[in-house]
C-alpha cells in the first residue's frame, strides 16, 4: 500500500490480501472457495482475522469478492446499501427468502445497487475467476450480515457457528462458543415475513446500471450513477460517479472523503504535487480538502468509479 504524507492511500490490486473464512458459509460446499477482501473500513467480515488494508472511516466501506466459476455467496441481507460493480467475469445475482424471487446477470463493468432489506446472493457463472468491487453504506456497514436461516443450518453441519454477537467460531480449528455466549438465533417466521420479495421487473430497471450506458453518459463530465440525480435514484449515504476515457480531465476539491476504484485502463491522479498512476483493480482513498486532478494516463478504453461520502444517513435506501 502506498501511504502519502497528505493522507492519500493506494492499494494495488496485486497487493490485496484475501480472507477465505470471512463468513459463516465458507465451509459449506459451493461457497467454500470464495475470497473476501476488506479494502477501506472495517467491512462486514465475521472473522476477526480479516485483513483491513485501510482503516480510515470515510462514511462507507470498500471491499471486494473473488470467486472461481460456479462458486456462490449465500443468501443474506444488509441494513444499509450494498453496491457491486463487476471488475472481472460474469455474475448471476438472485434474491428472495429462497433465492427465487428474481435474478439478473451482470457482466464486465455493470453495477447493481442492491435494495436494502431483502435477501440476496450471487454466483460466478463465467468460465474464469471473477472479481466484484463492493461499496457498503456506513462506517460499520449497518451492523453486519443477516443470514437466511437455511444458511446458518448448513454452516453448522460443516463446523462453523456464529455467536449472538456476530463472531465466527470454527470447530475445525478447535474453537467453540465461549461459556455464557449463545449462537446467533435464526430469524423467526414473523421476522422473515418482513423481508420483501420483489420481482426482477421492479428491481432491475431501478437498481442496475449497465457499462455501456454509463460510458455513454460519461462525456464530457462524469456520469452520476447513484444519487438523487443519478441513473439510479437513491440516497445510500454516499454518491457514485463513473468516469471514462470520454470524460474530460477533472480538477477539483472535495469536502468529503473520496475513493477511486479503477475498472479498466490507467489513470493519473495528481494531489499536492505528487502523482499516482492507477491500474485496473487499484483503489485510491483521498481525504477531504485536497486539490486534485484526475485524468486518463494512457490512451484507450478506460473506466473508473468515484465514490464520495455525503451528509446523508447510511440507513435503508429509497424504494421505487
Amino acid at each position: 500500500m502506498t501511504d502519502k504524507r497528505n493522507g492519500v492511500r493506494v492499494v494495488r490490486y496485486g497487493e490485496l490480501i484475501p480472507c477465505r473464512t470471512a463468513f459463516i458459509d465458507t465451509h459449506t460446499p459451493g461457497s467454500n472457495l470464495k475470497e473476501n477482501f476488506t479494502i477501506v473500513g472495517g467491512g462486514v467480515s465475521e472473522n476477526p482475522d480479516q485483513h483491513v488494508h485501510i482503516v480510515d472511516k470515510p462514511g462507507f466501506n470498500i471491499g471486494a469478492a473473488g470467486q472461481p466459476p460456479h462458486c456462490h455467496n449465500s443468501l443474506h441481507s444488509h441494513r444499509t446499501a450494498e453496491v457491486f460493480a463487476v471488475l472481472k467475469g460474469k455474475w448471476r445475482f438472485f434474491w428472495g427468502r429462497w433465492g427465487d424471487a428474481g435474478e439478473v446477470v451482470l457482466e464486465d463493468g455493470d453495477l447493481f445497487n442492491i435494495p436494502t432489506g431483502m435477501f440476496r446472493g450471487f454466483q460466478n457463472v463465467g468460465q474464469q475467476y471473477g472479481m466484484l468491487q463492493a461499496v457498503l453504506g456506513g462506517d460499520d456497514a449497518g451492523g453486519g450480515v443477516i443470514w437466511a436461516p437455511q444458511v446458518i443450518e448448513a454452516a453448522a453441519n460443516h463446523g462453523l457457528a456464529l455467536s449472538e454477537q456476530g463472531k465466527l467460531y470454527d470447530s475445525k480449528k478447535g474453537e467453540e462458543l465461549p461459556e455464557g455466549v449463545g449462537p446467533m438465533p435464526p430469524l423467526t417466521e414473523l421476522e422473515l415475513s418482513a423481508f420483501p420479495e420483489p420481482s426482477a421487473s421492479s428491481v432491475v430497471p431501478n437498481y442496475v446500471a449497465r457499462r455501456w450506458d454509463m460510458v455513454a453518459l460519461s462525456a464530457p463530465e462524469p456520469a452520476r450513477v447513484i444519487g438523487e440525480s443519478g441513473m439510479i435514484v437513491d440516497r445510500p449515504g454516499f454518491e457514485l460517479d463513473f468516469l471514462s476515457d470520454r470524460t474530460e480531465p477533472q480538477s477539483y476539491n472535495c469536502e468529503h472523503y473520496e475513493v477511486l476504484l479503477v475498472r479498466e485502463g490507467h489513470w493519473r491522479i495528481g494531489i499536492d504535487g505528487s502523482t499516482e498512476i492507477l491500474a485496473p483493480g487499484d483503489t485510491c482513498l483521498v481525504p477531504p480538502g485536497l486539490d486534485r486532478t484526475v485524468e486518463v494516463a494512457v490512451s484507450g478504453e478506460a473506466g473508473m468509479f468515484r465514490v464520495r461520502g455525503n451528509d446523508d444517513p447510511a440507513g435503508p435506501t429509497w424504494r421505487h
